[in-house]
């Protein structure tokens, strides 16, 4: 359906259903979007602000437009998250917008989407922002160039 005529607007949506979809395809989460909305949005907005302001920019760059808004909303870049910005911290960020359902596997579910991360941008992109993370987070990305382990996330 062309609403607009501007074919990055048009799509927005089919493209977020996209993503959502291959979420819930990768942690066998049958028809539970709301959920894999709630785990992308935690996700992006968790990396977005682990990551320095250039880099949190570029990787910004790379995402498609509707998804690039779920990733800068409600962003305030002048409010820094302490160091040491590890995947204790990151995974407890995530799991904590999951209050009436908790994730029965933070790490994997965040596997999820960064795995979703590396199939739609860049492989320098991503190998820049797993670099601009401490060790523990950086693991995981490596980690998720492989495929996620379906079931109980």
């Amino acid at each position: 359906m062309t609403t607009t005529g501007i074919t990055a607007l048009d799509h927005g949506p089919q493209v977020v259903a996209e993503w959502l979809n291959e979420i819930c395809r990768d942690l066998d989460w049958d028809g539970r979007k709301p959920r894999a909305y709630m785990l992308l949005r935690a996700t992006l907005h968790t990396l977005r602000d682990f990551l320095p302001l250039d880099e949190a920019v570029d990787l910004s760059a790379q995402l498609p437009v509707l998804v690039r808004g779920i990733y800068f909303e409600g962003w305030d870049p002048s409010k820094a998250v302490p160091r040491p910005r590890d995947k204790t911290e990151f995974l407890d960020r995530i799991g904590a917008h999951f209050t009436k359902e908790a994730l029965d596997d933070p790490e994997t579910a965040v596997r999820a989407v960064f795995g979703l991360l590396r199939r739609k941008t860049s492989a320098g992109e991503i190998d820049d922002v797993a670099h601009a993370m401490h060790k523990s987070l950086r693991e995981m990305w490596e980690v998720s160039s492989r495929p996620v382990a379906l079931g109980g996330a």
